[in-house]
């Protein structure tokens, strides 16, 4: 119990060191990190850069598997884009063990106090030196957890009963991939297992200078780490879109037929690790074996895939083929993910990504309404209502994605205070959705009542509209650009409609008093109007409270036409 408790609160350690490690890295890396998300979707060459670079910083390729999905299942990315990612996920995630071979046992508890101190000090006063400091912390505790679970294992070399199982362990390949896949599959992270490897190949055996489990027994069980680290991505994508379980696919083909090839040729790779890497006593060096291992074979599989991904994307979708039972398209948010909202700078391009596709179904609700209004009719007012749901509920979504960014506590203080700039974008749409909302309603009791209003009303009305939709486009122009040059145009918009709901009322009581109109539509024709004006008032105040740095500026650009 005793030997169990100490692995298992090493493994504790070493996991929560590499979360403080990742999480400190995100928040100092900060804007960095959508530089790398621009580099995605260039060319597959550039993918795998990308995929390397974000596990690098996450710390782990599941965490990158699961984040390509969510992209994937939102329309962000492409199949093929994604399996880029995916492979150069697979070699970021290859740093961890490289990191982990080094022998810094003396230095562990300077670093951390190092890492504590820079913290510290810098609390309150520089975010960045903050997040460095952890980040520094956290790699000591990461040791500190290496360490103690290397003291626990050494009792272990001692045991008759471990070392004959073991020995049939590194006798039988198979049941070394078999035991690095199930320890995957319970632990969740294959960095972890192959940390616990490391430290587990580096006791000694009975003659003290051999590796207790030696480089050629420790491979298949990293092999099966690879193997059952494909597991996390399976999760994922449960109750996704088909291409986002394609996703899932290809990270487990890539995975598993690398490590059942490489199998074949144990041996042979075995000693070609062995030739690349440091020598001396085994004791000492399999640690960076093991890394080099781990690294060669990733390298290695990702080499051989990347001119194949086009035979990938034909074998996931052979695996996982089209249904023509297709579900009806879902009300709600089309973009947004929770599965990515512990990375920031990601969650927040998926966020900006949907404040866009809220603001297009604004404008559809709009122009529904316009036809309602002017034509009437069940259908035409059934159209406008499913709008309706379609805005209010995406409005929902993304204001309780705002919310569960900030409990997150992933954020630094820039990224936070977008988030809430985020947040009064949202808030002023909703007005604006709101008011149409009312429109909609004077719409379909029009309808119901039957009102028909005379020729120049109608003209009236739908000349309101044409403002209005100028007003609201230039609106969301600068929401989606920061491009502030349409102000002037919106002050004479804004002018044009106070001037024309004026006249209208005007219009209306000389079309009464002719005989042209009737006094029971006045209600409903001033409501009309009263709401269209406030529409336009809410979009000027839109052009008025966007600062420089209020908009949306985590939306893709350049490579927006390419993720879309």
């Amino acid at each position: 119990m005793t030997t169990l408790f100490g692995l298992f609160g090493g493994l504790a350690l070493f996991l929560y060191g590499m979360d403080m490690m990742s999480d400190g890295l995100q928040k100092a890396a900060g804007e960095r990190m959508r530089y790398i998300l621009g580099l995605l979707t260039r060319n597959p060459i550039m993918g795998v850069l990308a995929g390397a670079l974000v596990t690098a910083v996450l710390q782990s390729s599941s965490a990158t598997t699961v984040m390509v999905i969510g992209f994937v299942s939102a329309g962000l990315m492409t199949l093929p884009q994604a399996i880029s990612i995916i492979l150069g996920a697979n070699i970021g995630t290859t740093i961890t063990a490289q990191i982990i071979a080094f022998k810094i046992s003396d230095y562990i508890y300077p670093i951390i106090f190092i890492g504590f101190l820079v913290a510290f000090i810098a609390k309150n006063k520089n975010e960045i030196a903050v997040n460095i400091g952890n980040t520094i912390l956290g790699f000591g505790i990461l040791f500190v957890g290496i360490e103690t679970m290397g003291s626990t294992m050494k009792p272990l070399a001692n045991s008759p009963i471990f070392l004959d199982m073991i020995g049939k362990v590194a006798d039988i390949p198979v049941l070394g991939l078999l035991l690095g896949t199930v320890m995957t599959v319970v632990v969740q992270s294959s960095s972890a297992v192959i940390a616990v490897l490391q430290n587990f190949a580096a006791q000694a055996g009975p003659d003290g200078v051999s590796s207790i489990i030696g480089l050629q027994g420790a491979i298949p069980i990293l092999f099966g780490s690879n193997i059952g680290t494909t597991i996390t991505a399976i999760l994922a994508c449960i109750g996704q879109t088909r291409e986002a379980k394609r996703t899932a696919a290809a990270h487990s083909v890539f995975n598993i037929t690398g490590s059942i090839l490489f199998m074949f040729v144990l041996g042979p790779f075995t000693k070609l690790v062995a030739m690349i890497s440091p020598t001396g006593n085994e004791v000492e060096v399999i640690s960076r074996q093991i890394a080099n291992a781990h690294t060669t074979f990733n390298v290695v599989n990702t080499i051989i895939w990347i001119p194949l991904i086009a035979l990938m994307v034909k074998i996931v979708m052979l695996l996982i083929p089209e249904r023509v039972d297709e579900k009806e398209e879902k009300i709600g948010a089309k973009f947004l993910d929770v599965k990515v909202i512990n990375q920031p700078v990601f969650a927040l391009n998926l966020v900006s990504k949907e404040i866009a596709n809220y603001t297009e179904h604004i404008k559809s609700f709009f122009d529904d309404i316009k036809v309602a209004l002017l034509e009437g009719g069940y259908d035409n007012m059934k159209q406008a209502d499913k709008s309706a749901k379609y805005v209010f509920t995406i409005h929902a979504d993304i204001y309780n994605y705002l919310m569960g960014l900030f409990t997150s506590g992933n954020m630094n203080e820039e990224q936070s205070a977008h988030t809430m700039e985020l947040t009064y974008i949202v808030e002023d749409l909703e007005r604006i959705s709101k008011c149409m909302k009312d429109l909609f309603d004077s719409a379909r009791e029009k309808d119901e009542k039957e009102f028909v209003f005379s020729k120049k009303a109608m003209e009236e009305i739908r000349e309101s509209f044409e403002v209005i939709t100028v007003m609201y486009d230039s609106a969301i122009h600068l929401i989606c650009t920061g491009d502030k040059s349409a102000m002037a145009d919106m002050e004479k918009n804004m002018k044009r409609i106070a001037k024309l709901e004026k006249n209208v009322r005007k219009n209306h009581k000389k079309r009464i008093k002719e005989g042209k109109c009737k006094p029971e539509f006045t209600n409903i024709f001033a409501n009309i109007f009263h709401s269209m004006e406030r529409i336009g008032e809410h979009c000027h105040d839109i052009t008025e409270e966007v600062s420089e740095d209020m908009y949306l500026k985590y939306l893709p650009d350049e490579t927006e036409a390419t993720m879309a």
